[in-house]
């Protein structure tokens, strides 16, 4: 199947519907953890503030993106958790058909069978959560802004 390149706007196919879905809650989960951590999430480093931008969840989004939102989309394609039937056009995007209830349901259930999946954490060397993980890259940073000099980062790298 060939993928049509992505519009930066709205998804005009039903896989990069999903992936955008898969990427907003990604975004909500960063924004959350940044304002119990003490950050103002929307103040980044690289990606430039706007308006209702959250910048550093988006900063803290680009390592997660491949190893929690694209295997999420994949594995729920591919384990027919979700149909792409099921993602049908309105005015130029995709929307579900069903009723946004059910809609929600199935995000819910995409959202729960990844999230609680455990990983190998490659600077402390033990299992834990992909929401955990979230955490402990925002704590990393906390730290790392405190110059804290023993303080040394290893990339997230999937298995």
């Amino acid at each position: 199947m060939t993928l049509p390149s992505a519009t930066g706007v709205l998804p005009r196919d039903p896989v990069n519907a999903l992936l955008s879905l898969a990427y907003s809650v990604l975004a909500k989960d960063l924004t959350i953890t940044c304002y119990l951590l003490g950050f103002d999430p929307y103040w980044g480093f690289y990606h430039q503030p706007r308006f209702g931008r959250p910048a550093l969840a988006l900063d803290l989004m680009e390592p997660f993106r491949p190893l929690v939102a694209d295997s999420v989309v994949l594995t729920a394609i591919n384990t027919r958790m979700v149909y792409l039937s099921g993602l049908h056009p309105i005015s130029g995007s995709f929307r579900w058909r069903s009723s946004p209830l059910a809609a929600r349901a199935s995000s819910h259930r995409l959202r729960a069978a990844h999230g609680y999946r455990l990983v190998t954490h490659p600077m402390f060397d033990y299992r834990v959560s992909y929401r955990r993980l979230l955490e402990i890259q925002a704590r990393l940073l906390a730290r790392l802004s405190l110059r804290e000099k023993s303080m040394t980062t290893r990339p997230l790298l999937p298995r």
